[in-house]
């Protein structure tokens, strides 16, 4: 009689334990569902390019002067956000590679004011075969085998670890966007659609099973997903991420 008691109990609580978890990881889905907006990109399948500047050598600056320019080439924007800080005259902040030229050269300095050197920070590339990382400053080596980089901060994730400088519950809230590369190799690209802490965001990558995160711009930040609703055409950036195809 006792032994069947105690078997009831165990089996009892485990039946507790494992609705609880269930119920919170659904709850956590739901939640982070709403605050975010992600969305997927395959390299290797879809046309993935950074922009700065035009053949006049002019700052795109928006969304739509890229978009206007595109659709002279008989190209559409299917995707755009701003790719990294910059500064004040919109030059990339930190390493910029387009089409496999250095632009701009990358900064390993391991202070200064800002998110940008809030270590570590990080570059995410793209090979000339098509193939995204994302690391962290400090173990970049660069290469001719890069066609696109640039250069941010902070990290979000560092091998599947939240930055170590986050904290749970931080009042330090922004619009926030990033770049992930998720466990079958794809890029997630994500932007808050609320003001957010850098915990929550980085939560965000890792709940969606990213490995390597990395922070892009704040306040400033913008998306252009028509598949979405999202229209966001204006915009003062630096450097530009944009999926096109041909029209």
């Amino acid at each position: 009689m006792m032994k069947k008691l105690i078997g009831s109990t165990v089996l009892l609580a485990a039946l507790v334990l494992l609705t609880s978890f269930f119920f919170v990881k659904k709850s956590e889905a739901q939640v982070e569902k709403s605050r975010f907006l992600g969305y997927e990109i395959n390299p290797l399948q879809q046309e993935l390019h950074f922009y700065w500047k035009n053949e006049n050598a002019v700052n795109y600056k928006s969304f739509q002067n890229l978009k206007s320019t595109l659709e002279k080439e008989n190209k559409e924007l299917v995707f755009a956000m701003n790719g990294g800080m910059f500064n004040k005259e919109l030059s990339p902040q930190g390493l910029y590679i387009e089409n496999g030229e250095t632009k701009t050269k990358i900064d390993t300095s391991q202070s200064g004011y800002g998110n940008f050197y809030l270590q570590p920070n990080g570059v995410f590339y793209v090979t000339k075969k098509n193939k995204p990382v994302i690391c962290t400053t400090k173990i970049f080596t660069g290469g001719k085998h890069i066609k696109y980089a640039t250069q941010s901060g902070p990290m979000l994730l560092i091998d599947g670890k939240i930055h170590p400088k986050f904290r749970k519950g931080s009042s330090n809230v922004h619009i926030r966007n990033g770049v992930g590369i998720l466990p079958n190799g794809n890029l997630l690209f994500a932007i808050s659609n609320e003001k957010t802490n850098f915990y929550d965001f980085a939560s965000y990558f890792k709940q969606n099973g990213c490995k390597n995160a990395l922070y892009l711009d704040g306040f400033v930040s913008r998306i252009y997903l028509p598949s979405k609703n999202q229209n966001q055409l204006e915009g003062n950036f630096g450097v530009i991420i944009g999926e096109t195809k041909a029209k």
